[in-house]
């Protein structure tokens, strides 16, 4: 069989890394993908230390310019795409105690902030979907997986942080509707990793990242059996 080659976004720390070095360790050639050129760099040449065949690749996932940038210079230059990991994202919200955007609800949060969250942590998934879903279908294989968040789930939809609940909501329309395009053969789905103690998380969160990337990883590598539309965490089907 060919090489697989895995594009992980946002992949220069915290769960975006360790999902690059579990992938590149089951033989992926992996292209990892960040917006700062440097820190996108010193990642791939640690992962490559580590004896993984790594490469960095300039993304910002929320800018027109940069997928189309990333479609020339990257993904023209691959014979193919057996995976991509939406993982990019961002929460905007302020928290600081000097009270920009106060408790973080809908009714201080700009939305301005939304717009910025949504364009990030969802549109920036469905760029990316745009330009590499239609080679998937060619190629009759491929795994999609939108790392999401319980916070975006409308079952149990809490309070706090609108901006970021409201991306991963948008998040998961787009898994679907991408589902609804998918060829045989590809799998398109979100996961939801958990609490996990990465800068985004916090030191309080309750996962480390290697059981964040347990279901990330998961996603990616599905037998021909696997779901696809759906929402899942560690690899089992959980509510939208």
């Amino acid at each position: 069989m060919d090489e697989r080659i895995a594009i992980v976004t946002g992949g220069n720390r915290g769960l975006g890394l360790q999902t690059c070095r579990e992938l590149a360790q089951q033989g992926y050639r992996v292209v990892l993908a960040a917006r700062d050129p440097a820190k996108a760099e010193a990642a791939a040449a640690g992962l490559r230390e580590e004896g993984l065949k790594v490469e960095a690749a300039v993304l910002d996932v929320s800018s027109d310019a940069s997928v189309e940038a990333f479609a020339r210079d990257t993904l023209a230059g691959l014979p193919r795409v057996d995976v991509l990991v939406n993982n990019a994202g961002a929460i905007f919200e302020a928290t600081n105690d000097r009270g920009d955007e106060g408790s973080a609800n809908p009714f201080v949060v700009s939305a301005d902030t939304v717009l910025r969250s949504v364009s990030t942590n969802s549109l920036g998934a469905y760029r990316l979907l745009q330009r590499v879903l239609p080679r998937m279908n060619q190629a009759g294989y491929g795994r999609v997986v939108n790392v999401s968040s319980g916070m975006g789930a409308l079952e149990d939809m809490g309070s706090g942080w609108p901006a970021y609940r409201i991306s991963k909501t948008a998040l998961h329309a787009v898994t679907r509707l991408f589902h609804n395009e998918a060829g045989h053969g590809v799998k398109v789905n979100a996961v939801c990793p958990g609490w996990v103690r990465t800068d985004m998380g916090g030191k309080a969160a309750t996962r480390s990242i290697p059981e964040g990337t347990r279901g990330i990883v998961l996603a990616a590598t599905l037998p021909a059996e696997g779901p696809s539309g759906v929402f899942m965490r560690d690899g089992a089907v959980i509510a939208w």
